[in-house]
């Protein structure tokens, strides 16, 4: 496996020109992280925040997109820098018992986020089309297709596409702010900071636990890694300050959102007397009461394009997270369908069981949920970018490190608090039933918080040691020139395609006159999956005589060349060939399906080097 973050877009992206169009080619990464800024998870607090307390905790949004600005401008370094993603680098730095559980809260995290996506984009739907809630939740799923198909146009296209949905929230709550003509002024004043108490700091508290996505701090350390940068200490300087750039201009757009999210709840809500809006649903039934119907349409409209951009960006998190932390990966496809059916069915059973007015609590529980898992995302960004044997002459200075553990410390005292008081709700509305949360849900928390202060304290314990290597790839080793490589028994995969010549000729190159030749070709028709040797039909007969004629040649040319030819499964079908003749090399083509197919099955090649051990040589 490559031990690349993301491998298949890895360097994908040219950064090589001047001007406009160099800052251009870094601009992307940062709006993919910014949606998680503004995902239905967030609406909720500011609504709830707008409608009750006006314009006066927009200062609390301002300070929570500046600390997420400081720390996804060091998740966004430690990838430049380091080329590692922040779950590569927890993996490498932290013993094996406690990646287990850091990647276990992370995948939760990541499908409570989806959850909260759900969520939204099904009342999107209800409120846009009267769609009932449950076939809205259902529908959700048809979304990995979308996923599929923008992965296979590229990383681009896929930030294109994102940028576009993000365009589309922006200019809805732009009409809506023309439609609710808000007094500028109290805004500008909201933004002065202000004393908070009782339910206010409550509100601000959800307010900076919703901003904050831990999900994106593995997002952004990878995506920068999308660009294939100079590896000179110019050319990462440079890198790091384009991504700022990205950042800046993306996580200000996020605070628009979120600013024009409140800023409406507050000049629709709170001004007309309407102090207690909380669910999306009642806030949109209010706007068209009292602005007709454009105002909630264009609400409904933002809330599904947030919906879908926070969904698609958060499969790639937990690409990232999975790959990052146990080294294993699996298809786009079905890691995508695995999250959404994990967020769906407990969405779902909500609906079924408690009703669609339940779905508002949902959402807050997701958000706890997240809250949980932000200080384990945030304190190892801290830790890897403040480590100078990782980081070199980038580690941050002294003044950054004293702003990202404050923020750090506010970050995870403010969640705490959020969580605990979500506790002690459930234990008020539990009776009988309080023991299972005494047994259950109060042991597991602290189990997380002993965790939280293990990973605090192991990186300044171990510091000494430093054991541990934090790069994927390993050190330079000794290594000699050794006997010439003698290939003896070589196998050559043919597929009857256009590069079948050059398969050859690369094979008698490094075999010459006295290497034995296998000729391997694969039947893969739906007849050849299900009856194997049994197999009659035309395309098998043509498909042997065809390889005959190869051998033939072989043959005729003065080489020893034999044939095979196998049933079904190309990948393990060649590898049953490989390991039987004892081949000492597998030459063979980028075989695989295109498009669709090869999203969905995955490539030849890329099944087959796990089950050999002979050496393969890919010809294009």
């Amino acid at each position: 496996m490559s031990s690349e973050s993301l491998s298949e877009v890895h360097g994908s992206v040219q950064t090589n020109k001047k001007g406009w169009r160099k800052i251009f080619a870094f601009l992307g990464p940062a709006y993919l992280v910014s949606v998680g800024y503004m995902d239905p998870g967030n609406w909720a607090t500011d609504l709830a925040g707008g409608s009750e307390f006006g314009y006066q905790l927009l200062w609390v949004l301002l300070m929570s997109n500046l600390i997420a600005l400081l720390l996804q401008s060091l998740s966004a370094r430690l990838g430049v820098v380091a080329k590692l993603d922040l779950a590569q680098a927890s993996k490498h730095a932290y013993p094996k018992w406690a990646n287990i559980p850091l990647y276990i809260l992370a995948e939760i995290a990541i499908a409570a986020c989806d959850l909260a996506e759900i969520v939204g984009m099904a009342i999107g739907l209800n409120l846009l089309f009267d769609l009932p809630l449950i076939w809205g939740v259902a529908i959700t799923a048809l979304d990995t297709l979308l996923l599929l198909f923008l992965l296979n146009k590229g990383m681009r296209t896929m930030e294109l596409f994102i940028v576009s949905l993000v365009s589309i929230i922006g200019f809805s709550f732009v009409a809506e702010m023309f439609i609710v003509g808000p007094v500028y002024g109290d805004v500008i004043h909201g933004l002065a900071p202000s004393a908070l108490s009782g339910n206010a700091l409550y509100i601000a508290i959800g307010i900076i636990g919703a901003t904050v996505m831990p999900h994106n701090l593995y997002l952004h350390s990878s995506l920068v890694q999308t660009r294939k940068i100079n590896s000179s200490h110019k050319g990462i300087k440079s890198a790091i300050r384009f991504n700022f750039i990205d950042s800046a201009i993306a996580l200000n757009l996020a605070f628009f959102v979120n600013a024009a999210i409140l800023i409406l709840a507050a000049a629709a809500f709170h001004v007309n007397g309407y102090l207690d809006v909380a669910e999306i649903q009642d806030a949109s039934k209010l706007l068209e009461n009292l602005f007709g119907s454009i105002a909630p349409t264009f609400f409904a409209i933002a809330l599904i394009a947030a919906g879908q951009s926070s969904t698609i960006t958060g499969t790639l998190a937990g690409q990232i997270v999975m790959e990052g932390h146990l080294n294993i990966r699996i298809q786009p496809w079905v890691r995508r369908l695995i999250t959404r059916l994990i967020a769906i069915i407990p969405a779902m059973i909500t609906i079924l069981y408690f009703g669609e007015v339940a779905l508002g609590k949902l959402l807050v529980l997701s958000q706890v949920v997240l809250s949980l898992q932000l200080g384990f995302a945030v304190i190892p960004l801290i830790h890897f970018n403040s480590d100078k044997k990782l980081m070199k002459a980038f580690t941050i200075k002294l003044w950054v490190k004293i702003l990202a553990w404050t923020s750090a410390a506010i970050i995870v005292f403010l969640n705490v608090q959020l969580v605990i008081n979500e506790i002690q709700g459930w234990l008020a509305e539990a009776g009988e039933n309080a023991i299972y949360i005494y047994t259950v849900i109060l042991p597991i928390i602290i189990a997380c918080f002993a965790l939280l202060i293990y990973i605090f304290i192991h990186p300044m314990l171990s510091a000494s040691e430093k054991k541990k290597n934090l790069i994927p790839h390993g050190r330079a080793l000794e290594f000699e020139e050794g006997n010439p490589i003698v290939y003896e028994r070589i196998g050559i995969a043919i597929d009857f395609a256009e590069n079948d010549q050059a398969i050859i000729q690369n094979a008698l190159k490094l075999g010459g006159k006295d290497a034995q030749y296998t000729l391997i070709h694969i039947v893969e028709s739906a007849a050849a999956r299900y009856l194997g040797k049994n197999t009659l039909d035309h395309e098998t007969q043509e498909d042997v005589d065809s390889l005959k004629l190869y051998q033939e040649k072989l043959v005729a040319l003065g080489y020893k060349a034999e044939n095979e030819i196998g049933f079904g499964n190309a990948a393990g079908e060649i590898a049953k060939i490989t390991n039987t003749k004892g081949l000492d090399l597998l030459i063979m083509g980028a075989h695989g399906h295109k498009g669709f197919k090869d999203l969905l099955f995955g490539t030849t090649v890329d099944k087959l080097r796990h089950q050999v051990k002979t050496p393969i040589l890919i010809v294009k």
